[in-house]
């Protein structure tokens, strides 16, 4: 988690989160007294129903590639704004004496709180700026040294964690975060990516052990509730919050139904209070069904999004502001190009056809859905569209009856598809490039209508034959080739955010 991504869309993040977790603690705490549960209980329920998983959305964004679009970093930002919140909470739960025994906890529990997390966070801050990069430098050669190390720093701040009298939860997660901002960030990904997972499959078998099948039918009412309100109310809550800062529908929509279920933090809440006495086995009971089942719903709609938009977009549209458009998402003014080329998608490969545009002084106008992107291209004075072409809509902007050719980079088979075939049925003239990740894609694009189709690895092993029949025996060439492909991949940097 990069917590950096608060940075960039604060204020509908901020008030958002703020909204939809009063909103929904007060809804939890209403359902669990409506059906007989103690008001100390109720508010345990009320907290655990405020929550989103994270672990199940991100995992779903990276493998939509939706990670960068303005609903993913939507989406991101609220999850780790909820996350905060739970960590916060939790140190207030979990709190307890720490290993000196001063009995100060006793006395001034409040003011003790705050300092020893004012320690904690210090601690962490001051190790992750003069520690941790030094430490990841010395052993970043060694494969199995940095595994190690990873590990290692991991226990460090569950240690001090522990030293401090706040649970194993809290280092681990504050370990996690000074991980994710550290330079070393995508090694570390990919070292511990088997680990993660396999701890990530422990702990949803110890989330279905909570469930006691003798209590099933006692907490059924409570998870029917709590189900309902995650995989409709809850939506309706982001949807309504973020229509009033100007966002449009499609965006709207996606984040809402990104964040349509119950979090893993919410499990942690509640075995807390049951350990404490606080909650009953019924209501562990109901909120372990209800994670697990608003998960598995909640992972359909995601997968399905774009097809659940289609029959749910006049719904979104009602939440849209009437007046006021979000700063991203305004279009400036109407598309009068003729005879350009729309680039859909400036990273990496778009990037390449962008320069090339550019420096002919070719017309061509770029649709891209990450805000950042955008944000560059308009700073060189290019023309680019915030959007998503999987939002049928969006593709009344790029003035394709006027366009002589279209070329979409998107990795996703499903919008270029998309994409391709509302071309062909609107009947315009333009040319179609498309991109494909396997031969079966291809083939369906050239079926639906693209008139060339790329296929990146084919290319690149082209590329690579040509390179060596040019240069072979060439020595002098390949060596002094670092330094001229580093300034040429890190150049023009708004194509390589």
């Amino acid at each position: 988690m990069d917590v950096r991504e608060l940075k960039s869309l604060g204020k509908p993040i901020l008030i958002t989160s703020i909204i939809q977790i009063l909103l929904s603690t007060f809804a939890g705490w209403g359902i669990g007294l409506f059906l007989g549960f103690a008001p100390l209980e109720s508010v345990y329920l009320g907290i655990a129903l405020s929550f989103s998983s994270t672990i199940v959305v991100v995992k779903l964004l990276l493998e939509k590639r939706d990670i960068f679009s303005l609903y993913g970093k939507l989406s991101i930002g609220i999850l780790l704004l909820e996350d905060l919140v739970a960590i916060i909470i939790l140190m207030g739960m979990t709190v307890g004496s720490s290993y000196l025994n001063l009995g100060v906890q006793n006395t001034l529990p409040i003011a003790t709180l705050m300092l020893k997390a004012v320690i904690l966070l210090a601690s962490i801050f001051i190790l992750s700026k003069y520690v941790l990069k030094r430490v990841f430098n010395a052993v970043s050669s060694s494969t199995e040294l940095l595994f190690l190390t990873v590990l290692s720093w991991c226990f460090v701040f569950v240690s001090v964690s522990l030293a401090l009298g706040f649970s194993v939860v809290i280092g681990a997660f504050l370990a996690g975060i000074a991980l994710a901002n550290s330079p070393f960030y995508y090694e570390i990904q990919g070292k511990v990516r088997p680990l993660r997972d396999f701890f990530v499959m422990l702990f949803f078998v110890y989330l279905g052990s909570q469930v006691v099948l003798g209590e099933v039918g006692r907490a059924s009412p409570l998870v029917l509730a709590f189900v309902a309100y995650a995989l409709v109310v809850k939506p309706i809550v982001f949807l309504a919050s973020l229509g009033l800062f100007g966002f449009r529908k499609h965006t709207m929509f996606h984040t809402a139904i990104n964040l349509s279920q119950v979090s893993e933090f919410s499990l942690i809440v509640m075995v807390l209070g049951f350990q404490a006495g606080f909650v009953s086995q019924i209501a562990l009971t109901a909120v372990a069904l209800t994670v697990v089942i608003s998960v598995m719903f909640s992972s359909i709609l995601i997968a399905f999004s774009r097809r659940v938009y289609k029959s749910f977009s006049g719904l979104a549209g009602f939440f849209e502001h009437s007046k006021y458009i979000h700063r991203i998402e305004i279009n400036k003014r109407e598309n009068t190009l003729k005879d350009h080329v729309v680039v859909i998608g400036a990273h990496r490969m778009g990037g390449e056809v962008v320069r090339y545009l550019k420096r002919e002084k070719i017309p061509f106008l770029v649709l891209d859905f990450n805000p950042r992107v955008i944000q560059n291209l308009v700073n060189e004075k290019i023309e680019a569209i915030y959007g998503d072409i999987g939002d049928p809509e969006i593709l009344e902007f790029l003035n394709l009856e006027s366009a002589k050719f279209v070329v979409s980079t998107a990795p996703n088979l499903e919008d270029n598809l998309i994409l391709v075939g509302e071309i062909r049925r609107r009947k315009h003239n333009c040319l179609v490039i498309a991109r494909a990740a396997t031969a079966r894609e291809a083939k369906l694009l050239y079926k639906r209508g693209a008139n060339f189709v790329v296929l990146p690895e084919m290319i690149s092993g082209e590329y690579l034959v040509q390179l060596l029949a040019n240069h072979w025996g060439d020595k002098e060439y390949f060596k002094s080739r670092a330094e001229v492909e580093l300034n040429r991949i890190f150049r023009n940097k708004f194509v390589l955010v």
